[in-house]
């Protein structure tokens, strides 16, 4: 997937580094998008060394007008957009009965909302990436790939 560009949310730490890091391997560029710019740069530095370009975009995505800010920003900078992983997700780590409304809403705001908007924002891109690539034939390859290796198999027996 070289010269091809993904979209990282919550790049800034846990799943969302680890997966900016993995995919700089691959993708020539990797937009690195958290509310945390210190840990961002920390996560670019890894990505570049790991042989792909960076682009931090340190935006709060539950607010409504970030999805399309970092559409602009890909589209600009790359000019393409073949990748949406929407990993970002808060949610107040004290106990579900302890948590308050607008506590739950906000996780909600950014697990939910801001992956919609993000998605929305990027169809077109991504649509257009589709057409000049082979990510979907790549995505379905690994899956039949995977279900066939002896490790994959269910060791359940009937």
């Amino acid at each position: 997937m070289r010269n091809a560009v993904a979209i990282v949310t919550g790049a800034s730490q846990g799943i969302g580094h680890s997966t900016a890091i993995r995919l700089a391997r691959d993708f020539s560029s990797i937009v690195l998008v958290a509310r945390n710019r210190a840990n961002l740069e920390g996560t670019a530095a890894a990505v570049k060394a790991a042989g792909s370009e960076p682009l931090i975009v340190d935006l709060d995505l539950a607010e409504a007008a970030a999805a399309q800010k970092v559409v602009d920003r890909t589209l600009a900078t790359f000019g393409r957009i073949d990748a949406l992983l929407n990993i970002a997700g808060a949610v107040p780590q004290i106990d579900l009965l302890e948590m308050a409304d607008a506590q739950w809403e906000s996780g909600l705001a950014l697990k939910l909302h801001g992956a919609r908007r993000l998605t929305i924002a990027a169809w077109p891109a991504l649509k257009e990436a589709t057409a000049r690539s082979s990510l979907c034939r790549e995505i379905r390859r690994f899956s039949r790939k995977r279900l066939t290796q002896p490790w994959a198999r269910s060791t359940r027996r009937s």
